[in-house]
């Protein structure tokens, strides 16, 4: 293997790690945007604001593991199959989060009951991203896999 293929090969779990550290960014900025003592009205509408674009780089994220990168990991290493359909229904876990705050958001729900959404997402969404992040890094390093970067891990 050449150099350039190892570099290639690498650098799926570098942007991995990429990858979740801007949908970090992203729900912290989504987050901040209920702290930041607006009131509540122009709260609510930046926060639909962030939530969009958070929630669509998220679920698109995981469309993309889901339809593409958990695919070849699971052809390359069978023996991975229980973790890949653990971080599958994490998926859809956290769509299911995803969508009831985009509801109590768009009905203008109350400070405390958008932060509770919030902080339900924050949680699974960190646990998520650890335990696929501990699960698949060092198989990432080694997996062929010939697609773009947004097909495999979503349009960041």
């Amino acid at each position: 293997m050449s150099e350039r293929e190892t570099i290639r090969l690498v650098a799926w779990s570098r942007e991995l790690r990429l990858v979740h550290e801007r949908l970090r960014a992203a729900l912290g900025l989504t987050r901040s945007s209920l702290a930041d003592g607006a009131p509540e009205e122009t709260a609510t509408r930046e926060l639909l604001l962030y939530c969009r674009g958070f929630c669509t780089a998220l679920d698109g994220h995981h469309r993309g593991e889901d339809r593409t990168l958990f695919p070849a990991i699971a052809a390359a290493h069978p023996e991975l199959g229980p973790v890949l359909r653990s971080l599958e229904q994490d998926h859809s876990m956290i769509a299911h989060l995803l969508e009831g705050l985009r509801v109590a958001t768009e009905r203008g729900a109350p400070r405390p009951e958008l932060d509770r959404h919030l902080e339900g997402i924050a949680a699974v969404m960190e646990n998520h991203f650890r335990y696929e992040e501990r699960r698949l890094l060092t198989v990432l390093e080694t997996l062929e896999l010939d697609a773009g970067t947004s097909e495999v891990l979503g349009p960041l």
